[in-house]
């Protein structure tokens, strides 16, 4: 910081032809102004400056030293100002991470418009059902569904919370009719997602009343778009977040059943790398995504009970 003020004394005494004015164009004294000289010519070991009749005037030695300090200082000042433009202007490759059900129904479709917005900005989206470490995978946000947040070396945003529901197709429903209780469960196929908490195991609660059921599935994958495409044909009940199951509730391809008891909800987050500045390519991603999720109430619909939820009017 002293050689940053010092070169730029030394660039301003030269150009207003007076330290006093330098001085006060950098909003120090004099005298500080005159310490901060000596201890630029001590360090250079050479006389920059020299008083005459005509005020102070670099020597041979100071001439070059002071075309030297007023280019770095155009550098710098550029290096700036093109730092100041990246952050209004984003531009670069965003690595974004999310399961294939998340990055199908919520990245993909929103994509056109981002880009459209920030021209510059190439999006990577990673599709795993697993959590990528951050900053060995080279990931800028990562959207993370879970019952709680576990890593603490990043920074978690909150996009919404989300059911977890068992639905059915209209057609299993028409021949083997819904369960009534939950343990009628244990006599159904069932279709489990293995990287849930506990996937054989289903926890339920309706008011203060609690039910513990072990289960095992007629199908078990570690992607939810399987376990969706077989319900979708009826191959049995499956248990899934209700934000990859609403707009098939919406249009009758799937019934919730034995709504009335709650599932332990997961919360849908962005997560990403803890920064004192962050970059602007991320800052308008995460911007651009909580406020879609503001804008289409999904937190609402998500979490609502009895089936689905219209979208709010007006």
């Amino acid at each position: 910081m002293d050689r940053w003020t010092e070169m730029e004394l030394l660039v301003q005494t030269t150009e207003l032809g007076s330290m006093s004015r330098a001085a006060e164009a950098l909003n120090m004294s004099n005298a500080a102004a005159s310490r901060h000289l000596a201890a630029l010519e001590a360090r250079v070991g050479a006389r920059l400056m020299q008083r005459s009749t005509r005020g102070l005037t670099l020597t041979e030695a100071g001439e070059s030293f002071y075309q030297s300090c007023k280019s770095v200082l155009s550098d710098i000042k550029d290096a700036e100002a093109a730092a100041s433009a990246t952050a209004l202007n984003p531009t670069g490759t965003l690595r974004v991470t999310a399961s294939l059900s998340f990055s199908m129904q919520h990245i993909a479709p929103l994509l056109k418009e981002y880009t459209a917005r920030y021209p510059n900005v190439r999006v990577y989206v990673v599709v795993s059902n697993r959590y990528h470490d951050l900053i060995d995978n080279n990931i800028d946000v990562a959207i993370r569904t879970r019952e709680f947040e576990r890593d603490s070396n990043t920074t978690i945003r909150r996009l919404a919370a989300t059911r977890r529901i068992l639905a059915a197709s209209p057609g299993y429903l028409n021949v083997h009719g819904a369960p009534q209780n939950v343990e009628d469960l244990a006599q159904r196929p069932l279709l489990l997602y293995t990287y849930a908490n506990c996937p054989n195991e289903l926890n339920f609660r309706r008011g203060d009343e609690t039910r513990s059921l072990r289960v095992q599935g007629l199908l078990e994958s570690n992607d939810g778009q399987v376990l969706r495409a077989a319900a979708l044909s009826g191959l049995g009940i499956l248990v899934q977040p209700k934000y990859i199951l609403y707009e098939d509730l919406v249009a009758g391809r799937l019934v919730s059943v034995l709504d009335d008891w709650d599932l332990p909800q997961l919360s849908v987050n962005i997560a990403f790398q803890s920064r004192r500045h962050m970059s602007a390519k991320v800052r308008t991603f995460i911007d651009f995504l909580v406020a879609h999720f503001d804008r289409m109430d999904y937190h609402r619909k998500w979490t609502a009970f009895d089936g689905v939820l219209p979208v709010a009017s007006g």
